[in-house]
């Protein structure tokens, strides 16, 4: 009988392959970064997905988004995501689940049902709220830090927050969890300085996504190239295929 992950047994044995196939995780945010970590979850064999995400493919997507092709724009990039897992590997089972999660609407979403929570959103009041959420169920949670203006993808480490430095996302972050009694969280984050962009771009930014909770204020669009977020997302579907399979 076909194996689709002979390889991966060869490298880690039967035992881990089966924790994953009994694991549920959750993914927030289906853009740059969490696009990556979807599949390559998927191609590593977990078995249950769920995929939090409200926004469509737009034509800005093309240069770094798993989801972003000309034939898929103004898709949710949930259910983009969902039908890339269930051709790959149909035995996961995937739900795309079109919601922007936060405080506001965090009640309706049960995380204590999963085995991993994997947080790949900029809305930082979003952000903490899924680390408060985790901590007070026990669930095992990661979450990304800043990819903007980055071009090494070699500078993404897995840590706790508490180690970062450089990142003005995981400042705000270090700083905000202090406020709510968390001082632990593991994340990926680059250790390369953010860079200047060479034309900057200021936009509105929407409530919650700027480095403030719940700002407003105008913000430069952070630039972003194909290989960066890329990067990051399979460092964070590394260390939580790590941490369920036990190897």
């Amino acid at each position: 009988m076909s194996d689709p992950f002979i390889r991966t047994r060869l490298l880690i044995g039967d035992a881990p392959l089966d924790r994953l196939a009994r694991a549920r995780v959750a993914v927030f945010g289906i853009g740059g970064v969490g696009g990556f970590c979807v599949e390559a979850l998927a191609r590593a064999g977990v078995g249950a997905l769920d995929l939090y995400d409200d926004d469509t493919v737009s034509e800005s997507n093309l240069n770094r988004q798993l989801v972003a092709l000309r034939s898929t724009i103004g898709q949710p990039k949930a259910e983009v995501a969902a039908r890339r897992v269930a051709d790959i590997n149909p035995d996961c089972t995937v739900r795309a689940i079109r919601m922007f999660y936060l405080p506001q609407n965090a009640d309706t979403v049960d995380l204590g049902q999963y085995d991993y929570v994997v947080d790949c959103i900029d809305t930082v009041a979003a952000k903490l709220d899924i680390a408060q959420r985790c901590a007070r169920l026990n669930v095992p949670l990661i979450s990304a830090m800043g990819t903007g203006n980055k071009l090494d993808p070699t500078g993404f480490v897995v840590t706790d927050i508490s180690k970062t430095q450089g990142c003005p996302l995981a400042r705000v972050m270090r700083k905000e969890l202090r406020k709510r009694g968390i001082n632990h969280l593991k994340v990926v984050y680059s250790q390369e300085e953010p860079l200047s962009p060479a034309r900057p771009i200021q936009t509105e930014a929407p409530a919650g996504q700027d480095t403030r909770p719940g700002s407003t204020a105008r913000r430069a669009t952070p630039g972003s190239i194909s290989f960066v977020p890329a990067a990051a997302g399979l460092v964070l579907a590394s260390a939580v295929v790590r941490d369920i399979g036990q190897f």
